[in-house]
């Protein structure tokens, strides 16, 4: 291969790979496989007949070589991202834009559907499509990868790696609940004391790896409460496998009070205190779309008139947001 046909992504590899001086960050960091950053680094030394790194099983080092390329390869780089900007911009010019995928989170009701559809009023002209993926750190790493738009979730319980790359917007303090089987000596009543769990085995997504933000929540608010956390469970898929599944474990389900209605199910608020789940909107960092600022928007305007982003007195956060909402 001739060196002026390198592609970017080889390029980008090297750079990723020459700022961390650790493969296995480097490709957390791009979201590949480092066998296939591996095999990246490799290819591009040998198209350039040049070795670029020092590989020892304790440290990687940049040779004299890879310190000349790095200037040239973030120069290429930066040049190839403003040209493909400026042929998105022609292309925009000239298009209507492409439909936004948003995710839910859930299929029913709640706060990401309510902001949805006034997105949809504000931004009429726009298609928002919604998806999904039950489950923030993987819709998250779908909005990083770029196979969907915007998601809906507990933002700053994701992992700090899959974090870095999304921008996020806080949009409500949402109240929890407990879903109950029918006959469960707690569903009589018209909420559920946070102390009346004591000894109890809820489940919160323990062993779901898309839910890994949720489970988090879940284990700071049960800490020192005497609450226990079902062990992992299959993934049901779909609300009626869900409710099978639950009625046959008989545990409570820890949810947000905008959670789905069940057949055989009681779904009450916690309380004393309330327990509070901090929703954010996350989208990718530099990503542009008018149906994107109708979200945004809408989300804004939503929190003033309800209130969304004023806890209530007393509720219980979880620790990084004691003293507000982050943003983005």
């Amino acid at each position: 291969m001739n060196p002026r046909d390198v592609e970017p992504r080889l390029l980008r590899g090297f750079v990723a790979v020459a700022e961390e001086l650790h493969f296995t960050r480097a490709a957390a960091r791009l979201y590949v496989a480092q066998q296939a950053l591996s095999r990246d680094v490799r290819r591009l030394e040998q198209t350039l007949a040049a070795t670029l790194f020092v590989r020892t099983t304790r440290a990687v080092e940049l040779t004299p070589d890879g310190h000349r390329l790095l200037p040239l390869a973030r120069r290429v780089l930066r040049a190839h991202e403003e040209l493909a900007g400026a042929f998105a911009a022609v292309a925009a010019a000239g298009a209507a834009p492409r439909p936004l995928l948003v995710d839910l989170n859930t299929d029913g009701p709640g706060t990401a559907r309510t902001v949805l559809e006034r997105a949809r009023e504000l931004a009429p002209d726009c298609e928002l499509m919604a998806r999904f993926e039950s489950g923030l750190t993987h819709a998250a790493a779908e909005v990083a990868a770029g196979r969907l738009d915007v998601a809906f979730g507990y933002a700053d319980g994701l992992d700090p790696v899959l974090r870095a790359p999304l921008a996020q917007r806080p949009v409500r303090y949402e109240p929890l609940a407990v879903l109950l089987p029918e006959g469960h000596p707690l569903a009589a009543g018209e909420s559920v004391p946070l102390d009346a769990l004591a000894g109890e085995t809820v489940y919160a997504g323990a062993g779901n790896p898309r839910t890994l933000e949720w489970t988090g929540l879940a284990r700071e608010l049960f800490a020192g409460r005497g609450i226990l956390m079902a062990p992992p469970a299959p993934v049901a898929m779909g609300m009626d496998e869900f409710r099978r599944v639950m009625v046959k474990t008989g545990n409570p389900v820890l949810a947000t009070v905008g959670f789905l209605q069940m057949p055989g199910c009681v779904k009450l608020p916690l309380t004393d205190p309330v327990p509070l789940s901090p929703l954010s909107m996350v989208w990718r960092k530099g990503f542009g779309h008018p149906g994107l600022d109708a979200l945004r928007t809408a989300a804004a305007g939503l929190a003033a008139e309800r209130g969304w982003l004023v806890p209530p007195a007393g509720s219980w956060l979880p620790a990084p947001l004691t003293h507000g909402p982050g943003g983005g």
